[in-house]
């Protein structure tokens, strides 16, 4: 009969305050002193204290804005995909005739901003510089704005 082998939790308590459930090699990182007073949240917080401090109200609102760009985002591309997919069914059925080389040619005139007849990263920067001079325009302590939106757009 082959020997139960044994798992490297077991007998092990979970408390992160037991200072006897660990190997005397390991440390905790939260402190033994008051438990109930400190918490993960706690702890995390103060670790980004020096953050928090340079973050400041343009980093919240920045996040904020991030997210909601991001939930627009996926909202129009989600319309934008529906309305290809109808048109593109309509094409192939044969109930409508579209010259997507001219659809093309307009949307790269409309969107390009350089003029060079391509949608490029120099597009792209662009329109961001517009997007932040509009969102950051008379808000105090605007800073840490584009970390936070670009968080916030980054965030799950």
């Amino acid at each position: 009969m082959a020997a139960r082998r044994q798992n490297d939790c077991e007998g092990q308590s979970s408390d992160p305050y037991d200072a006897n459930s660990a190997s005397p090699d390991t440390y905790h990182v939260l402190p033994k002193e008051s438990p109930e007073e400190y918490d993960a949240v706690t702890g995390a917080i103060e670790k980004m204290k020096p953050a928090f401090s340079k973050i400041g109200f343009g980093g919240v609102v920045g996040y904020c804005s991030g997210i909601a760009a991001k939930k627009v985002g996926k909202a129009i591309a989600v319309l934008a995909g529906v309305a290809f997919i109808a048109l593109q069914s309509a094409v192939y059925s044969g109930y409508i005739d579209v010259d997507w080389k001219k659809v093309e040619e307009d949307v790269v005139k409309k969107i390009d901003t350089d003029g060079d007849g391509k949608i490029t990263g120099e597009d792209a920067i662009n329109y961001w510089k517009k997007v932040k001079a509009m969102l950051t325009d008379k808000v105090p302590s605007a800073g840490g704005f584009s970390l936070g939106f670009l968080y916030g757009v980054s965030s799950n």
